[in-house]
């Protein structure tokens, strides 16, 4: 599955995402999920923290998450203010996301 947030969005569209990604997963029976956030200017802590939270769902639903995209600057500030996806895998674009799940022997990805 892809999932490509084309804008900042509020606190509380980030947490529906996570239930709807968690249904999702379920439903198709995704073994993959790339997030794809390289239009995102700022990730800030709450988002982050969001971030890492989906994958750790999404891994105990059965499915891999690739965060895909962080922009240079984003990752410079994050790494500043100490924001971490700590145990979340990374990639910069979709084509190594997709290679990344192959080292992860997701057999079945879906795009969606």
């Amino acid at each position: 599955m892809i999932v490509s947030i084309q804008r900042i969005v509020s606190d509380k569209e980030l947490l529906e995402l996570s239930d709807t990604l968690a249904k999702q997963v379920g439903t198709y029976r995704s073994k993959g999920v790339l997030i794809d956030v390289a239009t995102l200017g700022v990730i800030d802590s709450f988002s982050a923290r969001t971030l890492r939270n989906i994958a750790q769902t999404l891994k105990l639903r059965g499915a891999e998450t690739v965060i895909i995209g962080i922009q240079p600057e984003v990752a410079f500030a994050m790494v500043q203010l100490g924001l971490r996806l700590d145990n979340v895998k990374t990639a910069l674009n979709l084509e190594e996301g997709l290679r990344l799940f192959k080292t992860l022997e997701v057999k079945e990805f879906h795009g969606g």
